[in-house]
């Protein structure tokens, strides 16, 4: 069988939880603004600012490898999910407007552009969690469908309210890194009860999920991603407890926890959905472009990949630390 379809998915599906990390907790600070005054928004935009725009070459590149390694899903995928593209796409540009025009308004006008980065980043959000209900059900019809679409959507949001805050909690100090650990305690919260009924709807969804989920005893193994969740959640819980009394200064563990959170969930989305890049239609073969092109493309790729890493691990490096309001503007 030839191997390079799957080389192709798990690219994809590596660009594509890496953007859902690292833009997953710039959109969690977007949705965090309303809860902060004009000063602790300042600051909360400043840990996001050498970052945000960089964090979207995840996300291109994701897409980028679906539309040319395998182009016949590409427009059953992207067809299927119109709308919820095109409103991620006004959330992304709200949130780009917003983040330029606010450092120049004055007034009410900077007050309406905050206003314009918080919807765009609550409209980017929930879209992503409604496409990814949609793409786990296969794109069926039927209004159970589209309220487990909702709930992911929904659920998406409390995942990155919670890498949102403890991403601030590693990158301030004073009262926003102090209102980000109660916002993380509800944020892990929200997320632990979303993948719960996530778990729960999800075989009550698709047969193929079920079938994979409690095929007993051979997936007794697949048990140990929920309880590493959870065991992150309680971590995580545990060191906001611990920060909060000053009893530890290791600000980076609730974000580690939240990482792992979010890991375990793909590792079961990956498991779930293998082989197929369209659940229960198309598997990643009979999907692929053929083996030449992809011999062509994967040059490419070999170059553009490390030049994405080396360039986003030199950005992070270069603008570590904690920061202060304005200190990117």
């Amino acid at each position: 069988m030839n191997a390079l379809p799957l080389i192709f998915g798990m690219l994809m599906g590596l660009a594509m939880l890496l953007y859902v990390l690292l833009d997953g907790y710039d959109l969690g600070v977007g949705l965090l603004m309303p809860m902060a005054d004009r000063r602790e928004q300042d600051t909360m935009i400043a840990t996001i600012g050498p970052f945000w725009d960089a964090n979207e070459t995840w996300l291109v590149l994701g897409i980028g490898i679906l539309l040319v390694a395998f182009p016949i899903a590409n427009g059953l995928v992207l067809g299927a999910l119109y709308l919820p593209v095109v409103l991620m796409l006004i959330g992304i540009i709200f949130r780009g407007a917003a983040f330029e025009f606010r450092a120049q308004a004055l007034g009410w006008h900077r007050e309406l552009w905050n206003g314009l980065f918080w919807f765009g980043s609550l409209l980017a959000s929930f879209a992503q969690g409604a496409m990814l209900g949609r793409y786990v059900t296969g794109f069926e019809a039927g209004f159970g469908f589209v309220l487990f679409s909702l709930v992911t959507g929904l659920s998406l949001c409390g995942g990155y309210v919670l890498l949102g805050a403890t991403w601030l909690i590693m990158r301030t100090r004073g009262s926003v890194r102090a209102k980000a650990l109660f916002w993380a305690e509800w944020g892990v919260i929200w997320a632990e009860f979303a993948l719960l009924a996530i778990s729960i709807a999800t075989p009550l969804m698709s047969d193929t999920v079920r079938g994979r989920w409690f095929d007993f005893p051979r997936t007794l193994p697949l048990l140990a991603l929920p309880a590493a969740a959870l065991a992150f959640g309680l971590l995580a819980l545990t060191a906001l407890r611990r920060l909060a009394l000053g009893k530890s200064h290791r600000d980076w563990v609730p974000f580690a926890c939240a990482v792992g959170i979010f890991v375990m969930a793909f590792l079961g989305l990956a498991y779930s959905l293998f082989p197929y890049v369209v659940m229960d239609r198309i598997t990643f073969w009979e999907a692929a472009a053929h083996p030449s092109s992809l011999r062509f493309i994967l040059v490419g790729v070999a170059i553009v990949v490390p030049l994405i890493v080396l360039y986003t691990v030199f950005v992070y490096l270069v603008f570590w630390g904690k920061v202060d309001a304005g200190s990117h503007d």
